[in-house]
C-alpha cells in the first residue's frame, strides 16, 4: 500500500482533501465488495459530498491508476448488467437482451450505461478481481446487479433465501441433477454467467409423478419458451458446455424478489460522464470509436457567441482583443464545469457546451451573462456582448475530427436559437422551460420569459423560442 499512499498524496493536488481522505479510508478499511463497481453518486450521498466533486476525484484517481473504470450496459427492467466494458468503445451492439426480463433493448447512454470504479489490483486485490471464485450469492451481488440496485448490506443472504429454492456451482464441462418440490408459482431457472433463463409456469393440480426439465448452458441459447408444469417433484438435468463455471439458481418470482429489485438508487450514467469537463479534459479523444453512434434520449446544449467581435478586433487591435476573448473563454469554461457541464468545442468566438439537465444549463447561462457584465464594468466598456441559446432533446454521441462530439437535429436547433439571441437575453426553447427545475429557477429569480413563434433556418416546423430577460 506504500505506492497507493503516495498516489493519494498526488491525488490531493487534483481533488478536495476531505474527499480524497474518504476514498483512501474506503481503500484501506472497506470489505472487498465495497471496492468493486463503486457507485460514485451513492458514495457522495453517503458522505455528504458534492456529486460533481466526487466524480472528479474518482476520475483523477483512475487517471493515477488507483481505480479502473467500467462501462456497464444495464437492463432497465431488472437492473442487471448485460455487458461489462473497460471502454465505451466496446459498447457496439444495436440491441441487448435480458433473458431474466425476456426483453430486448436498444442501448442509450442516459440510463442504460452506468459508469463505475473498481480498485486496481495493483493497489489492493479483492475477490471480484477473480469473479469465477465468488460464491453464487456474491456473484449476483457484485457482478450481475448494477450499482443502481440498492442491495442491503445487512441480511442480504436472508432476503435472497426468501425467493431462491436452490442454487449451485456447476464447473466447466460438468453435469448436475437438482431435485426439488415445485410450488404453485412462477419459477425462473436463471444462470447469471451465460445470462440463460428458463421460465416455469407452475399451476394446476399437484402432481405426485416426478417431472423433468433438461438445460444446457452454452452461451448460445439464452431463453427457451416457458414451460407449463404442475406443482410437485421436479428433477432438473443441467449441463455446462462453457469454459467457466455456471451458477444456476432456481427462483420463485414472488414479492420478496420484486421487493429486493425495486430498491433503486441513482448511479453515474455515461451521459452524465460525457458531459463532465474533467472527463473530457482527461480522456479527450479516447472515448468513442469513429464508427460508433451512441444514442442519448435527452441532453441539453448551450451555444454562446460574442456579438460584435469583429468590430472589437478593429477597435482595440488583434493582441488586446485576443486577450479579451481568451479571458472570456476561460470564464465560460469555468462556469460550464461548475454546473456539471462540459465544453464540447469552441468555434471562432463561439462555445458549444452540454449539460445533463436543462436547469444546469440555465444556471450556467445566467452566470455567464452576469460574468460578462462584470467584466465590462471592470473595463469601463460595453463591447463584450454574449449571445446565448439553449435547447434540450435527443442526439447521437459520435467521434468527429478525433474528438467526442454530438450530432442531430437537437444540436442544429440549439445553434440556430443562439443565432437569434440578442446581446443580453438568453434564448431557450420550450423543452428547456418545460423542465420543472428550470421553471422553478425562473420563478425564484422572478424572470418572466417572453415567447416568440419563429422559423429556424433548415428546420421545417416553426417553434416557440423564449427570451429570458
Amino acid at each position: 500500500m506504500s505506492e497507493a499512499r503516495s498516489l493519494f498524496g498526488v491525488l490531493r493536488h487534483s481533488a478536495r482533501s476531505d474527499i480524497v481522505d474518504a476514498i483512501e479510508r474506503l481503500v484501506l478499511e472497506a470489505p472487498d465488495r465495497k471496492l468493486n463497481r463503486v457507485n460514485a453518486l451513492a458514495f457522495a450521498t453517503d458522505h455528504g459530498f458534492d456529486e460533481e466533486q466526487v466524480i472528479n476525484a474518482f476520475l483523477h484517481a483512475s487517471r493515477l491508476g488507483l481505480f479502473e473504470i467500467s462501462w456497464n450496459v444495464l437492463c432497465p427492467g431488472c437492473g442487471g448488467v448485460l455487458d461489462a466494458n473497460t471502454s465505451l468503445k466496446t459498447v457496439q451492439s444495436d440491441t441487448y437482451s435480458c433473458s431474466l426480463c425476456a426483453a430486448g433493448y436498444e442501448p442509450t447512454l442516459d440510463e442504460m450505461v452506468e459508469v463505475t470504479f473498481t480498485i486496481s489490483p495493483r493497489v489492493r486485490h479483492i475477490e471480484a478481481h477473480n469473479p469465477h471464485e465468488l460464491s453464487p450469492f456474491e456473484y449476483f451481488r457484485q457482478i450481475y446487479w448494477g450499482s443502481g440496485v440498492d442491495l442491503p448490506d445487512e441480511g442480504y443472504e436472508a432476503k435472497v433465501d426468501e425467493f431462491v429454492l436452490e442454487s449451485l456451482e456447476l464447473p466447466a464441462g460438468e453435469k448436475a441433477v437438482v431435485s426439488l418440490q415445485l410450488p404453485a408459482d412462477f419459477v425462473i431457472i436463471f444462470e447469471p454467467v451465460t445470462h440463460a433463463a428458463q421460465f416455469l409456469d407452475v399451476k394446476g393440480e399437484p402432481s405426485k409423478e416426478r417431472q423433468t426439465v433438461s438445460l444446457v448452458f452454452d452461451r448460445l441459447h439464452r431463453h427457451g419458451d416457458p414451460l407449463t408444469l404442475r406443482p410437485g417433484p421436479l428433477r432438473i438435468l443441467m449441463e455446462n458446455h462453457t469454459e467457466v463455471r455456471a451458477l444456476p439458481s432456481v427462483c420463485v418470482a414472488n414479492d420478496a424478489l420484486h421487493a429486493l429489485l425495486s430498491r433503486r438508487r441513482p448511479f453515474l450514467t455515461a451521459k452524465q460522464l460525457l458531459s463532465n469537463q474533467t472527463f473530457r479534459d482527461i480522456h479527450r479523444t479516447d472515448t468513442i470509436d469513429v464508427n460508433q453512434r451512441l444514442k442519448i434520449t435527452s441532453l441539453t446544449f448551450l451555444f454562446t457567441d460574442l456579438r460584435g467581435s469583429t468590430e472589437l478586433y478593429e477597435r482595440v487591435g488583434d493582441l488586446a482583443a485576443f486577450d479579451l476573448v481568451r479571458t472570456h473563454f476561460s470564464i465560460l469554461h469555468e462556469i460550464v464545469g461548475a454546473e456539471a457541464g462540459a465544453v464540447v468545442k469552441t468555434i471562432g468566438d463561439a462555445v458549444m457546451a452540454t449539460f445533463p439537465t436543462p436547469d444546469r444549463a440555465l444556471v450556467a447561462a445566467m452566470r455567464m451573462r452576469e460574468a460578462m457584465l462584470t467584466m465590462n464594468n471592470e473595463r469601463g466598456n460595453d463591447d463584450l456582448l454574449l449571445k446565448i441559446g439553449i435547447h434540450e432533446g435527443p442526439c447521437i454521441a459520435v467521434s468527429l475530427n478525433e474528438r467526442q462530439d454530438y450530432f442531430g437535429q437537437t444540436v442544429n436547433i440549439a445553434s440556430r436559437v443562439q443565432h437569434l439571441a440578442t446581446s443580453r437575453e438568453i434564448f431557450a426553447t420550450g423543452s428547456v422551460l418545460d423542465n420543472p427545475r428550470a421553471a422553478e429557477l425562473l420563478t425564484l429569480h422572478d424572470l418572466k420569459p417572453v415567447s416568440h413563434h419563429v422559423s429556424l433556418r433548415g428546420i421545417t416546423d416553426e417553434i416557440d423560442i423564449f427570451a429570458i430577460p
